[in-house]
C-alpha cells in the first residue's frame, strides 16, 4: 500500500500585504513561510491551530511579583559568573 501524501498547492501573485502578513507570522512563530501560510489558512477557515495555544497566566503576579526586562537582565548578569566552570577545581 502506497503511503498517502499531502497535496501540494502553489500560490501565485499574492498581494504584497498578504505576503507581508505571512512573512510576519513566520518570523513571529520562527517557522517557514509554508507553515505560516498553512496556519493562517487554517485559522481563516475556522479550523483552529493544530496545537493549542500556550496560555500565560498573571493571576499570581501580585503574590510572586514580576520582573521587568531590565531586572531580569541584571539578574542573569549577576548569575553569569556563578555559571562559569572553574577548570582548576576539576583537575
Amino acid at each position: 500500500m502506497k503511503p498517502t501524501s499531502k497535496p501540494t498547492v502553489t500560490l501565485r501573485d499574492l498581494p504584497p500585504e498578504l505576503m507581508r502578513a505571512i512573512t510576519r507570522r513566520a518570523k513571529e512563530k520562527k517557522t517557514s513561510l509554508t507553515k505560516a501560510a498553512v496556519g493562517l489558512l487554517g485559522e481563516a477557515a475556522g479550523l483552529g491551530s493544530a496545537r493549542p495555544a500556550r496560555h500565560l497566566y498573571h493571576d499570581l503576579d501580585a503574590f510572586a511579583g514580576r520582573w521587568t526586562r531590565e531586572e531580569a537582565a541584571a539578574f542573569e548578569s549577576a548569575l553569569r559568573s556563578q555559571r562559569r566552570i572553574d577548570e582548576d577545581m576539576w583537575e
